[in-house]
């Protein structure tokens, strides 16, 4: 899809667990591979385990350069992925989430815990205050964000959200539609 000679880079914030669903994972491979096809690079938190080692692991195999970023404290826990093409270890996390930004043109978040749920928001809440213009996506496999989307909308009807900023969001079930959408707002920036 990216016939320019610039590459642009996909960050995707996901678990390093598989979660109980199997359709999970295999929406971590798909979209690893829908990246790599668009042509993507995949900027992630440098584990072999989980999601996190299934999307970077298809994106290698689609062809796609995969940058980890991770932390020293969680390197040995998170098993860190040595066959990436870039493996940065670094002090803190808020050293590998600055990391992860800057070097990111859009964002995706998986299913995930608690740290992708902090570093999603933590992207929408600089978009929201106008600290960058990057495209974020939710890869809502099997419903797992919907009670979220739900949440969202409901502080946007509460007066405490913009509906552009809700709106800014791209949710899609599948890897591809989103992929492609994701692509083209940050071709037109």
């Amino acid at each position: 899809m990216n016939d320019s000679n610039e590459r642009y880079w996909l960050c995707v914030y996901c678990g390093s667990r598989d979660g109980v669903d199997p359709r999970f994972r295999a929406a971590a491979e798909g979209l690893g591979t829908a990246l790599a096809a668009a042509g993507f690079g995949l900027v992630y938190g440098g584990a072999r385990v989980g999601l996190m080692g299934a999307v970077a692991d298809a994106a290698l195999a689609g062809g796609a350069p995969v940058h980890g970023v991770i932390p020293r404290g969680l390197s040995d826990r998170e098993l860190a992925h040595h066959g990436l093409t870039r493996l940065d270890v670094v002090e803190t996390m808020h050293q590998r989430k600055m990391a992860m930004i800057e070097a990111a043109d859009a964002f995706v978040a998986m299913p995930g815990g608690f740290g992708t749920l902090e570093e999603l928001f933590e992207v929408v809440t600089w978009g929201q205050i106008g600290w960058h213009e990057k495209p974020v996506g939710l890869l809502d496999v099997a419903g797992f964000y919907q009670p979220l989307v739900t949440c969202m909308r409901h502080m946007r009807d509460q007066g405490f959200v913009a509906e552009t900023h809700v709106e800014r969001i791209v949710v899609e079930a599948e890897p591809t539609p989103l992929v492609e959408t994701l692509f083209s707002r940050v071709a037109v920036r």
